[in-house]
């Protein structure tokens, strides 16, 4: 970090989120409190900017105090999402300014559906990006440029940030204070802020049982069914034969029909629900590693290592260093 402190902006507008505000402004601010308990310089500036004058409303009715858009350039410029972004979209002005200020900055992120106005302003176009999960078909199919991944927190693209719903920007905003002043600093801020979760950006916004849930809810309730049977019997032999003799199809036609209701594929869907029980393990128990790879069925402590890098990005043992319940 320079001597002289960055300045955070965080974008705001009429019925912003709330959270996606304050989550990642408290969390610059407390990063500034870490640095100068340990007698160093407080390194950010983080400020909420507008261009209304002087206060903005959110959608939970509580007004918040702003700097007028600002004409220095943004170290790290933050476009908060809410149900007022869309009417936001139609400022011309303000997403000239978004545009200019973009280019200017050393990095540029969203919070939830706040990916809309980096869109818009054409900050996103050829990026893989994320933003909250009710929002992703709309976000893709408005932007066909974009590369829209409705399952990470947050995805960082070089100098570019984008977050899924709400408390994602906390995650966000932590990620970046470890990148600027480590994983010691970020690590604390989360204990400060009571974040019990530090969660990494490839980790899931939502569960994959819920999500399976959701992808059949009104289709074939056999595949239903069978989710919560899997659940029970993760340590089983789980191959394509005893899957469709536990719903009564032939193997063709249960992968067929199975693919065309989740939208994945039976292999794939059983290892992301392993791996969603090993992290429940890894975070909650003190179970070794090989025994938790046993128990969800991978079988060997490398099954599992190669998984979780797959699905979570960071290897078993990093995750629970970064989420044991102690």
């Amino acid at each position: 970090m320079p001597d002289q402190p960055r300045p955070i902006h965080i974008l705001a507008f009429p019925n912003v989120q709330l959270l996606d505000v304050s989550g990642p402004l408290q969390v610059f601010a407390s990063a500034n409190v870490q640095m100068l308990e340990n007698h160093l310089p407080a390194p950010y500036v983080p400020m909420v900017i507008a261009s209304e004058n002087g206060s903005v409303v959110s959608s939970a009715g509580l007004g918040l105090h702003t700097h007028p858009l600002p004409d220095t350039p943004s170290d790290t410029l933050i476009i908060a999402g809410g149900r007022g972004v869309h009417t936001a979209l139609r400022d011309q002005g303000l997403l000239h300014w978004v545009r200019a200020q973009a280019a200017r900055a050393r990095r540029v992120a969203s919070v939830c559906t706040g990916a809309f106005m980096l869109a818009e302003a054409g900050v996103l176009d050829g990026h893989r990006v994320v933003t909250h999960w009710d929002s992703c078909d709309e976000l893709a199919r408005r932007y066909p440029a974009l590369q829209v991944d409705p399952e990470p927190i947050f995805i960082n693209e070089e100098a570019l940030w984008t977050s899924a719903g709400v408390t994602a920007g906390i995650d966000l905003a932590l990620a970046m204070v470890e990148a600027d002043l480590g994983r010691h600093i970020a690590l604390a801020v989360a204990r400060d802020l009571v974040v019990f979760l530090k969660r990494p950006g490839g980790q899931s916004q939502f569960s994959t049982a819920l999500s399976m849930q959701q992808a059949t809810r009104g289709q074939d309730s056999r595949f239903g069914d069978l989710h919560a049977w899997i659940l029970d019997n993760l340590a089983s032999d789980l191959s394509v034969a005893t899957l469709a003799a536990q719903v009564g199809m032939s193997e063709r036609s249960f992968v067929r029909h199975y693919r065309a209701h989740t939208g994945n594929t039976p292999a794939r869907a059983i290892e992301q629900l392993r791996v969603e029980a090993a992290r429940r393990l890894l975070g909650d128990s003190a179970l070794p590693i090989k025994r938790i790879a046993d128990r969800c069925g991978f079988g060997t402590e490398e099954t599992l290592r190669r998984s979780f890098l797959r699905a979570v990005s960071v290897t078993p043992q990093a995750y629970r260093e970064r989420f044991s319940a102690g």
